[in-house]
């Protein structure tokens, strides 16, 4: 007897979930409608369930899902005594001399540098390297935005250059080039490669993505711990679950609710979204659409990553709103 995917996908979820997921059939179809992965885990239990012809384990660029694994590295640093949340990011000496002594670890991971989305030539780049507009840059360019744009005050504005910044910064404390293959150097160290997962800079098996000149991968140059990483859904929830059990992550601070955090969010955590009890960041590239969460009460973790990008028309936040309605659901 046939089943219809997206119901036989919920049914799945709630099993582990615990709750009765039917009435999300419409959103996940939405949220998946060119095909993907959605999965979640709770305590020893974990489903994965692809949709539309993609492979449950298919590797998809996380976009600015990569942003939590830099706050990871960065907390790992942290707790290894190279790294401080809140002292000038310019102690640390070399190529970040300079960088204003309001700029630290903590106010670039919750975008409260007061730095921009992009560096200023992004205006022009996102036309002229459609599928790589930082790709132009070098990691010292990066630093000499950041001194030129940031403003004191603590006003959240997200960043994808306070993002990079950390990144670059993180991999100096580590004792890695500062670079992009830096960063990932740093990242597998402290991070990926003590989880056992395979989120890195490079695809590591066949790429999901869409046709057409959506299928290009987004490159992100010097800014990749702002977007740049790539990894399975399942590595995903391992990661995410690494939050709730300690350990290789440090246990998720408490959230900070700085001016100018828009009205949906309660705080704002290095790496990641609040909204009550649950944490989560999404993220979009030319091709992909990217969400991952959990609940700190229920112990529950989900991840949705999505064939596609933005869509032209419609909703532009199905993924999101995936994520947040099957994390949230009666314990909201």
């Amino acid at each position: 007897m046939f089943r219809d995917p997206a119901s036989a996908a919920l049914t799945a979820l709630g099993e582990v979930l615990g709750r009765d997921l039917r009435p999300l059939r419409g959103p996940l179809r939405r949220a998946l409608a060119h095909g993907g992965v959605v999965g979640a885990a709770r305590g020893e239990e974990r489903v994965l369930r692809p949709l539309g012809g993609v492979p449950a384990e298919g590797v998809f660029e996380l976009a600015s899902v990569t942003k939590p694994f830099t706050a990871a590295l960065a907390a790992s640093l942290v707790q290894a005594a190279r790294l401080d949340w809140d002292a000038p990011l310019a102690a640390l000496g070399g190529p970040l001399r300079g960088v204003p002594a309001f700029v630290t670890p903590r106010a670039l991971a919750t975008h409260t540098a007061g730095l921009p989305l992009h560096p200023a030539r992004v205006g022009v780049t996102t036309f002229t390297r459609f599928h790589d507009p930082y790709g132009g840059m070098s990691p010292a360019a990066v630093v000499a935005s950041a001194r030129r744009w940031a403003r004191p005050g603590g006003r959240f504005q997200y960043s994808n250059l306070g993002a990079g910044l950390l990144a670059l910064a993180s991999a100096y404390a580590a004792g890695e080039a500062f670079s992009a293959a830096g960063y990932g150097g740093a990242l597998q160290v402290w991070v990926t490669g003590r989880l056992g997962v395979e989120v890195t800079l490079m695809p590591t098996s066949a790429l999901v993505r869409p046709g057409g000149w959506e299928g290009q991968t987004t490159g992100f140059g010097p800014l990749a711990g702002a977007g740049g990483l790539f990894g399975t859904a399942g590595d995903l929830l391992t990661f995410g679950a690494a939050h709730l059990s300690g350990g290789v992550v440090t246990p998720w601070p408490v959230p900070q609710r700085p001016a100018g955090l828009p009205p949906a969010l309660s705080g704002v955590a290095p790496g990641w979204f609040a909204r009550g009890a649950v944490r989560w960041h999404d993220g979009a590239a030319r091709g992909t659409r990217t969400a991952l969460g959990f609940h700190a009460q229920t112990g529950a973790v989900v991840t949705v990553l999505a064939r596609g990008g933005l869509p032209l028309l419609g909703p532009r936040s199905a993924v999101s709103a995936l994520l947040l309605a099957l994390l949230e659901g009666d314990a909201n």
